[in-house]
């Protein structure tokens, strides 16, 4: 049973927000940061002690993340976070791989300046040598989020902060179950410059084995989390 101790005492403050709200972004950033693992069972008066608050607005932040689909409810067991799959996880990847191929396609057809996306790349750099496996989530999400934006298609980018939280949660498990931070940093700064250099071929192939590797990488860790 997950301890409500486990989560830092950064991510665990109520501010003036409605409780239900503040209560829901730190269960999600939890889970979607991996803190929180697939499988992992949420008890309401836990939670309730850890964040000082009383059980309702746990409750109804529960219910919103139940909603999102990070959450689901077990037959005489309550809830807990929803498991992950090898289906799940092939159908948010191949999913992904194609909403980002369909974004290079259009970037390199418009011509678009990648140029910003180099600072990510340099963040999770940094991250990576600090060892800094939430500050590398967060630019790793936020490199494949700006090749979405940049592919200028509104509708793409809507269809992608649909799929959003099950990326980023596979993508924090993906990393922290990667040794070496250093492999997912420098996997980047190649597929910008293939972007700038108008090489589709090589752009598709680099995302495309970036993504697939990453999926392979993860079955058997969450397998045995869960």
């Amino acid at each position: 049973m997950f301890d409500a101790k486990g989560l830092s005492s950064d991510i665990a403050v109520i501010k003036n927000d409605p409780l239900r709200m503040e209560v829901a972004v730190i269960l999600r950033n939890a889970i979607i940061n991996g803190v929180l693992k697939p499988g992992t069972p949420l008890v309401e008066v836990t939670l309730a002690e850890q964040l000082g608050v009383s059980r309702a607005p746990v409750r109804e932040g529960i219910l919103l993340l139940e909603s999102e689909g990070l959450i689901e409810t077990v037959a005489y067991k309550g809830k807990r976070v929803r498991p992950l799959t090898a289906r799940n996880i092939e159908e948010i990847y191949s999913l992904r791989e194609q909403f980002e191929l369909f974004a290079v396609s259009r970037i390199i057809k418009a011509s678009t300046d990648v140029s910003e996306l180099f600072a990510h790349c340099a963040t999770m750099r940094a991250a990576a040598k600090a060892k800094d496996l939430a500050a590398l989530n967060t630019a790793d999400e936020a490199f494949h989020r700006d090749i979405i934006r940049l592919s200028d298609h509104s509708l793409l980018l809507s269809q992608w902060n649909n799929v959003y939280l099950r990326v980023r949660q596979v993508m924090a498990l993906r990393n922290s179950a990667n040794s070496d931070l250093g492999i997912v940093a420098n996997a980047h700064a190649p597929i910008v410059k293939a972007l700038e250099s108008r090489d589709f071929a090589r752009a598709s192939e680099l995302l495309s084995k970036h993504i697939r590797s990453a999926a392979d990488l993860e079955l058997p860790r969450i397998d045995q989390i869960q």
